[in-house]
C-alpha cells in the first residue's frame, strides 16, 4: 500500500504508486498524478493538474502545481508535468502553465533542483540540469540538458539557455546563453567555456579543442554574429569528431529570439 503519514490530506482521486511515499501534513489534490518510488515529504501541497514520475525526491515545503503568477490566467485546465529521479529540496515553488503558449511546464529527468528555487508558467528544464539555491525562472525560459546555475541567479522571461551552460553566482540573465559558455554578472558577461564540466562530461581533447574555438569565434576576435557564424560551421569538417557539438551551435543561435549574451 501507499505509505500516507497519518496526517496527510490526499485526495480520493488522486493517483499515487503504491510504492509513493507521502510525509506529515502534504496536501495531494484530486488531479495529481505520482510514479513508483517517489517520496514526498512534510508540509508540501501538490496541485493542479500535476503529473511527477518515477523516483522522485521532493522535500519538505515545497508546493507544485499552483495556478501560475499571470494576471491572464482565468482558470484553464493546465499542467505541470515532471519527470524521474529528481531530487527537488525544500520550499520549491513550480507553477502550472498557462494557455496560448502550449499551457505545460516541464522538469526532465535527474535534475538537482535545490532550496528556493521557482520554476514559473511554461519554463522547459530538460535533463541532469543543476539550479543552486534561489534560483528563480520566469516565465517560458528553456534550460536544456546539463546546464548549470548558480545560487541567487534569476532568468528573464523567454530566455533559453543552451546545453553545457554555466550561470555564476547572483546574475542577471536577461539574453540567451549559447551552450558552452560560461557567463555571470549583472550586467551578464561571458567569461569563457565552462571546460570544467565538459571535461567531468569526457569532453574529448578534439571537442574541447571546437568548443574553445566556438567561443573565440564569438567572443574573442571581434567577429559580427553572421561572420562567426559562418567560422562555426566551417569547424564540422575541420574537426569532425565535434561535428555534433558544432551543429548544437548552429541551431542554438539560429533559433535565438532575445539575442545571446556577448
Amino acid at each position: 500500500m501507499t505509505q500516507v503519514h497519518s496526517t496527510a490530506v490526499v485526495d480520493p482521486q488522486a493517483q499515487l504508486d503504491a510504492s509513493v511515499s507521502v510525509g506529515p501534513y502534504t496536501v495531494i489534490g484530486p488531479h495529481v498524478r505520482i510514479g513508483a518510488g517517489t517520496t514526498i515529504g512534510a508540509h508540501c501541497v501538490i496541485e493542479g493538474r500535476t503529473t511527477i514520475g518515477r523516483d522522485n525526491r521532493i522535500f519538505q515545503f515545497s508546493s507544485l502545481g499552483a495556478i501560475p503568477q499571470d494576471k491572464k490566467y482565468a482558470g484553464e485546465p493546465t499542467e505541470l508535468v515532471i519527470g524521474d529521479r529528481n531530487v527537488i529540496r525544500e520550499f520549491c515553488t513550480f507553477n502550472l502553465g498557462v494557455p496560448g503558449a502550449g499551457g505545460v511546464t516541464r522538469v526532465g529527468n535527474d535534475n538537482w533542483i535545490m532550496a528556493y528555487t521557482h520554476i514559473a508558467h511554461d519554463c522547459r528544464v530538460d535533463d541532469h540540469t543543476t539550479l543552486a539555491n534561489n534560483t528563480t525562472l520566469a516565465g517560458h525560459v528553456h534550460l536544456a540538458d546539463w546546464v548549470t546555475v548558480g545560487g541567487l541567479t534569476g532568468i528573464h522571461q523567454f530566455v533559453s539557455v543552451g546545453a553545457h551552460a554555466m550561470l555564476g553566482f547572483a546574475s542577471a540573465v536577461t539574453q540567451d546563453v549559447p551552450p558552452f559558455m560560461l557567463v555571470d554578472g549583472n550586467p551578464l558577461a561571458v567569461r569563457g567555456f565552462n571546460i570544467v564540466g565538459l571535461r567531468r562530461r569526457d569532453f574529448s581533447a578534439q571537442r574541447l579543442a571546437a568548443v574553445k574555438q566556438m567561443h573565440r569565434l564569438l567572443y574573442r576576435q571581434g567577429k559580427t554574429l553572421d561572420e562567426a557564424r559562418a567560422g562555426i560551421a566551417a569547424l564540422a569538417t575541420e574537426m569532425p569528431e565535434a561535428a555534433g557539438d558544432v551543429a548544437l551551435m548552429e541551431a542554438f543561435l539560429a533559433n535565438s529570439t532575445r539575442g545571446i549574451a556577448r
